[in-house]
């Protein structure tokens, strides 16, 4: 079983910044790869990013790309997102996820946090 626990989520005007954590309750976190999901009211959920266990391999969605990054500390077992240059359509509930990389890019993670609320006004 493995439990994460994002924080970090909030309110902010677009064009500025936040930084996503996910704290992982597990003792094999080196070995999972892991995600971010988002979802909005009436839209699917998205994989916005992941990044494999050693990070050496990451993915992003083309809606990200350029201004999200994604990295992790496995002695920390936590991963975080980065969010830069935030836009009005990043408004999500966003999701921290652990899984293998198969799972991650099908949109079927083994295990999802509650997850936290990002909002950014135009």
């Amino acid at each position: 079983q493995v439990r994460l626990a994002e924080s970090g989520g909030g309110l902010v005007q677009a064009g500025e910044s936040l930084r996503l954590s996910c704290a992982a309750d597990a003792r094999s976190f080196s070995m999972f790869t892991m995600g971010w999901f988002r979802q909005s009211p009436g839209r699917q959920v998205e994989l916005v990013a992941g990044i494999s266990p050693r990070t050496s391999t990451t993915t992003y969605s083309d809606s990200v790309k350029g201004r999200f990054t994604i990295s992790r500390d496995n002695a920390k077992n936590t991963v975080y997102l980065q969010m830069n240059s935030l836009k009005p359509e990043d408004t999500a509930v966003y999701y921290c996820t652990a899984s293998d990389w198969g799972r991650l890019v099908s949109g079927d993670p083994d295990y999802r946090g509650q997850g936290t609320q990002v909002t950014v006004s135009s």
